[in-house]
């Protein structure tokens, strides 16, 4: 009796406070209008599904260009950021040089600089070339943000792996690029999982640089597709907005519920390290 009060209720109290909103979403966007706005009907509840919501949404709209433009953006994001973001924690863990952990701290530091701020100069760049409403622009852009997180994240990592394996690979005659990609780089996957997940989570999400450097309908993103399309002055269309957000954190959660515990591996390698 006493563990259910001090684990199964607290557990259950703290999934239902983190599933409600996903349970809000999915009842928004199968409730006809009639009910969206009725002050009589059961808030929590819905009368009469419908999927006109939907229908709206991925027929009348331009959400699937929407959606498949985050995808590319944020794989191709992720990809170039993990990779280089690899390459110089592996610099910075392993190949000993005056002011690695300085360096190491910079990159970090980089990371915390409001992306509000980082907007004004990126824009000046990409104004002079030529790469203002260009979708494939956005790829470089968001590394600006994710590969300081993600460097820093790996080299925390690395140093959780013993340099002894190194050491009896070298002696074997190993060259440091087939340590790298041959040893180093399979024992680091729970770490380069977590960095995966945590760019592609932060791309896929990510509002004011596609808001900003990017006009046109055809390359807008999920985030700002919902916001500028869905969105007429002070009308909201419920229905679809929550239907567009529901689909829109599918995903992420796909990503999140097969390689949690690589995450969290991961995360806990970086953080000893």
């Amino acid at each position: 009796m006493k563990r259910i009060w001090t684990l199964w209720l607290p557990l259950g109290a703290f999934a239902l406070f983190l599933l409600f909103p996903f349970y809000w979403m999915v009842l928004t966007s199968i409730k006809p209008n009639e009910e969206l706005i009725s002050v009589t009907a059961n808030p929590f509840w819905v009368s009469r599904p419908t999927l006109a919501h939907l229908q709206y949404l991925l027929f009348s709209t331009s959400y699937p260009r929407w959606f498949w433009n985050t995808m590319a953006v944020a794989s191709a994001a992720t990809a170039l950021s993990v990779s280089v973001s690899f390459l110089a924690a592996f610099a910075l863990a392993r190949l000993r040089f005056r002011g690695a952990e300085g360096v190491s701290l910079g990159i970090y530091l980089a990371y915390l600089i409001p992306p509000a701020i980082l907007f004004i100069p990126l824009a000046e760049v990409m104004l002079k070339l030529g790469w203002f409403d260009h979708l494939w622009a956005l790829v470089p852009v968001y590394s600006t943000f994710l590969v300081p997180f993600s460097t820093w994240l790996l080299v925390g990592y690395l140093k959780s792996i013993p340099m002894e394996l190194e050491e009896a690979a070298m002696v074997d005659g190993a060259s440091r690029l087939r340590i790298l990609f041959q040893i180093i780089l399979p024992l680091s996957a729970p770490g380069l999982i977590s960095a995966f997940i945590f760019s592609f989570t932060l791309s896929w999400n990510e509002y004011l640089y596609a808001l900003v450097f990017m006009s046109a309908p055809g390359n807008k993103t999920v985030p700002v597709g919902l916001a500028t399309e869905l969105v007429r002055g002070d009308i909201y269309q419920w229905g679809p907005l929550m239907a567009g957000a529901l689909l829109g954190s599918l995903p992420v959660a796909v990503l999140y519920f097969f390689f949690v515990e690589h995450y969290v591996a991961g995360m806990s390698g970086a953080l000893k390290g």
